[in-house]
């Protein structure tokens, strides 16, 4: 990342960097760097192309908040880590305590002088220091509890025992130029005073982790086992090493049996383990309990200001340089530390002549640029960092420091695989807090470089995984990434590769897809984001849509034809689609009756039919259907009820029709009866297609016409009786054989018209029956004897007009004709007599089969005669049955008793005294005055009256007048009840 002059952050540079970047920055900060030349510059710059490419691993981080104030008139030098909190000395002699932004917590002035070593326990509560004023204390953060202790000369380092705060002895280590190693422990007296170690030159540094004591001094570094109070080991030092107040020596454990070693250009890593013990071995009986083994010594081309051990963590996940990835296989476990970090010093360039009085030579050369380098285990150099420090051209190795911050403890290895180590590098000015580059910084260096297609995945891989659920606002997303590479490649013209992005890149964003679908548009590139373009989830404007819809109609069709297909009808406004379609068509064709069903026409009108019908106009997409020849067209008419819109598309819905006939007898559907699904749908439908409108428009095609009004016929022949006519001329060319028929079950045409029509295409037989129909027989038989020469047609023919003056003019015309003569022979009946028949026939006439007609005729009236006897025969039986019969039940008696009623008026017959009844041959009984006229009949006389007068019997004479009276009155219509039931009404 680039300082670009914020204090907040610290920019790292490439081994052979952007120097000049950096000195300007540095004097900005410090004020006094000098500036790098314009050759070294120039000639570094191809170094600096060939590992612009090679990933840093580390990310750095100037420490601010109060470190500048506090370093602006003193300077730092000592520091000490622990639990997230620094104890930061200087040479003033004063401790600062602060958090990892730089916070100041708290500050104190133990010393008079600089303090050159810091030791603080786990808890972060001690703050041990050691300073050239020959005082050690041991500070307490949080209680009043302190310790000062004066060692009379000046002090170089101080270790705490392990968990010091918890330990009630609060013991420590020290040493300095006295060349003493001194461990104070608290007692029940005080603090006793224990020399570990003396005589061998000072004691440049000490550190202490668990039992193991370990110590540096001008012959090299030692170890102290603290339980069995030995010392287990002696490190020696090069004979060539500079001098120890020089180039520091810097221990470090990493862990309880491993101690780092780093002086001067060396590095040495020791391994302490347990000494076997041999059974009954006396010579091994007074070794030390642990034994030290060196597993790793190298040099390098540089002096070495601080070390700590970094992670090299094999796992996928983890990101490593390059070179490193080539060894992945050759790795420990994740937990394993198999690397160094280290702060790497070079010194200036040192000159001979020392004694010259040139002050310019005389001057103080100029330090490099310190390095923060990443070591293996087999010395190989993995990584280099150049650092920006302020003022580092005034600083020697032993100014910087380098130490380290975990948050789980040393104890949790794994720690540096989860992101949460770090490190801090002070220099006088500066304190740097350093990191492990993680997946994210993968990223965002990726994204620096324009690798975006490696950023993108692996921002899809780290999501994919669920890490970083939370991003932080610096981070950047998989939508950020992806675009920036969007606009990289359409920036590079690759627009298929963009639009293939834009889905991961706008993903339910609709603004962003708006503004990069009009980029492409703008580009003249909208075919190839099109597409990936949603129509759901998000929906775009309308607009865009329309747009695209455009597009395809201008240079794709077919693709339009799809899309209005697939897409959505809400998204897009069908009307304005409609217009632009249309629009189109009409450039296409001069007008929509003359488009032909082929080519972009064919095409346009599939479309304009697909949105009427999106839009829920079926009517408006009918015509275009038909025109189309879609075999949906019928199923369309009658889903949608479109009877009235097809009014005026009789003729195209019928020539689709027999097209689609036509094509299934081309296929083979001739075994089956074919019929016209459109002659079908209009007789069917005539209250919606009026019969007049379809004849109107099947005029010019009478084929058509002819279909639909013989189907009418089929329906009801009086749908069509005004057309009857017509209807004449369609059968006279269509359907011949059924003009006869059509003829005699029609009285609507004009015959005359017909006979026209009949005598036009010379249809006999219609037009004999034609002149039937007219009256003129004589003229009908005459075509039926020349021109058909049919007998038994003429003779029918007669029988049919029963006219006697027909007869007489077709056996005038047969007298001469022998074939006539015999067909009359053999078809005499009751409209002509045999014998008026052979009395015409000529002498010497020969007529074949004469014999054989007349034995005929004579058996037929054999068998005639013979029939008539045999039915007057059962007649005069039948007729003297039945009179036998009707005598014997008009001359038999019935009984009638005096609960007898009148048939007339259904009162009892006996109801009035002396009332005359009626009594029928029938053997109905009625009141004489229910009969018409009865009411003026007399009386009969009264029978008392008359045996008075002695005359009790009435004579024969009188009752046959009496009887003749009462039918002369009443009995004109016979039975009234009989005459009744004659008329209709039914008397019970």
């Amino acid at each position: 990342m680039t300082d670009g002059g914020d204090d907040d952050e610290h920019s790292v540079d490439k081994e052979s960097g952007d120097e000049d970047d950096d000195d300007d920055d540095g004097g900005s900060e410090g004020g006094d760097e000098t500036s790098e030349t314009d050759e070294e510059a120039n000639g570094e710059e191809e170094e600096d192309d060939e590992d612009d490419d090679e990933e840093p691993s580390l990310k750095y981080e100037r420490i601010t908040g109060a470190v500048p104030d506090l370093l602006k008139k003193d300077s730092a030098s000592a520091l000490a880590v622990s639990n997230k909190l620094l104890a930061l000395g200087t040479h003033a002699g004063i401790i600062h305590i602060l958090d990892l932004t730089g916070k100041r917590i708290k500050s104190y002035k133990p010393h008079l002088a600089s303090v050159i070593d810091i030791s603080l326990d786990a808890t972060a509560d001690f703050v041990a220091t050691a300073s050239i004023d020959g005082q050690v204390v041991v500070h307490s953060l949080s209680t009043p509890e302190s310790y000062s202790f004066d060692m009379k000369r000046p002090m170089r380092t101080v270790a705490m025992e392990p968990n010091f705060a918890k330990r009630s002895t609060r013991a420590f280590v020290c040493g300095g130029l006295s060349g003493a190693l001194v461990m104070r422990e608290k007692g029940w007296l005080g603090h006793k005073e224990t020399t570990l170690h003396s005589g061998e030159g000072p004691i440049w540094q000490v550190r202490w982790r668990g039992r193991l004591i370990a110590w540096a001094n001008d012959l090299g570094v030692k170890i102290y086992d603290s339980v069995s109070q030995t010392r287990i080991t002696y490190i020696d030092r090069p004979a060539d090493s500079p001098r120890g107040d020089l180039f520091k020596c810097t221990l470090h454990w990493q862990d309880d049996s491993t101690l780092l070693i780093a002086w001067a250009d060396h590095i040495k890593v020791a391994r302490i383990r347990a000494r076997p013990r041999p059974n009954n071995n006396a010579s091994t009986a007074n070794l030390p309990p642990l034994l030290v083994e060196i597993t790793a010594v190298f040099q390098l081309d540089c002096m070495v200001a601080g070390i700590v051990p970094h992670p090299t963590p094999i796992a996928p996940s983890t990101l490593l340089p390059e070179s490193l990835k080539n060894t992945e296989t050759k790795m420990q476990p994740p937990a394993t530390l198999t690397s160094f970090l280290v702060v790497a010093y070079e010194p200036p360039e040192t000159f001979v002549d020392e004694m010259t009085d040139d002050r310019v030579r005389q001057a103080r050369k100029a330090a490099e640029r310190p390095e923060l380098r990443i070591i293996s285990r087999a010395g190989e150099e993995l990584a280099a960092d150049a650092l920006t420090i302020t003022d580092y051209q005034n600083w020697g190795c032993n100014d910087y420091s380098l130490v380290e911050v975990t948050t789980c403890g040393l104890e949790d290895p794994m720690a540096a695989l989860t992101g949460e180590r770090s490190y801090v590098v002070m220099s006088p000015r500066d304190l740097v807090l350093v990191k492990p580059r993680d997946r994210r910084d993968h990223i965002g260096w990726l994204v620096e470089r324009r690798r975006y297609e490696e950023a993108l995945e692996e921002v899809e891989k780290e999501e994919a995984e669920g890490q970083h659920t939370k991003i932080e606002k610096d981070h950047l997303s998989a939508k950020e990434i992806g675009q920036r590479y969007v606009e990289h490649l359409v920036s590079e013209g690759d627009f298929t590769k963009a639009a293939k992005l834009c889905p991961k890149v706008c993903a339910q964003d609709s603004k962003r897809w708006e503004d990069w679908i009009f980029t492409f548009a703008e580009k003249r590139e909208l075919q190839a984001i099109i597409p990936y373009i949603p129509t759901d989830s998000p929906r775009l404007d309308h607009v865009v849509y329309e747009m695209i819809l455009a597009h395809f109609l201008t240079h794709d069709r077919k693709a339009l034809l799809q899309t209005i297909k697939e897409w959505p009808r809400e998204i897009y406004d069908i009307a304005a689609v409609i217009i632009a379609v249309r629009s189109e068509l009409d450039k296409t064709a001069s007008t929509s009756a003359t488009i032909t069903a082929s080519g972009n026409s064919t095409i346009l009108m599939e479309c304009l039919a697909e949105l009427y019908t999106a839009n829920r106009q079926p009517g408006k997409a009918l015509p275009y259907y038909l025109r189309l020849r879609r075999s949906n067209v019928f199923d369309l008419i009658r889903d949608n009820n479109l009877f009235t819109d097809v009014q005026d598309q009789v003729l195209l819905l019928v020539e689709f029709d027999h097209e689609l006939m036509e094509k299934r007898k081309a296929e083979g559907w001739a075994g089956t009866e074919l019929q016209s699904d459109a002659i079908t749908l209009l007789v069917d439908n005539i209250h919606s297609i009026p019969i007049t409108r379809v004849v109107q428009q099947l005029q010019q095609r009478p084929y058509y016409l002819f279909l639909y009004l013989d189907a009418l016929v089929h329906i009801d022949s009086q749908l069509v009786s005004g057309f009857a006519d017509l209807q004449v001329k369609m059968y006279a060319e269509f359907a011949t054989p059924r003009l006869i028929d059509f003829l005699r079950a029609s009285n609507s045409y004009n015959l005359e018209s017909a006979y026209k029509v009949c005598q036009e295409r010379d249809l006999v037989p219609e037009m004999v029956f034609l002149l039937g129909r007219m009256g003129n027989n004589k003229k009908a038989l005459t075509l039926i004897i020349e021109r058909m020469g049919d007998v038994h047609r003429a003779i029918d023919f007669a029988k049919e007009q029963s006219d006697d003056d027909l007869w007489e003019d077709l056996l005038k015309y047969s007298e001469t004709r022998p074939a006539f003569i015999r067909g009359l022979l053999e078809n005499v009946g009751v409209e002509i007599s045999p014998i008026r028949l052979i009395r015409r026939i000529k002498n010497g006439l020969e007529i074949p089969g004469l014999k054989e007609a007349l034995i005929k005729i004579l058996q037929d009236f054999h068998l005639q005669i013979s029939l008539l006897e045999g039915c007057q025969t059962i007649l005069n039986g039948d007729s003297s049955d039945l009179s036998r019969k009707l005598q014997s039940n008009q001359s038999s008696g019935f009984l009638l008793s005096a609960k007898s009623i009148c048939k007339l008026c259904s009162r009892p017959l006996h109801d009035t005294a002396h009332a005359i009844t009626l009594l029928f041959l029938c053997r109905h009984v009625v009141h004489a005055t229910c009969v018409s006229g009865g009411e003026q009949l007399p009386l009969p006389p009264d029978p008392v009256l008359r045996s008075l007068e002695g005359n009790s019997a009435r004579s024969i004479s009188d009752s046959i007048a009496f009887e003749s009276m009462l039918k002369a009155r009443t009995f004109y219509h016979g039975c009234p009840v009989c005459h009744k039931n004659g008329e209709g009404l039914r008397i019970s």
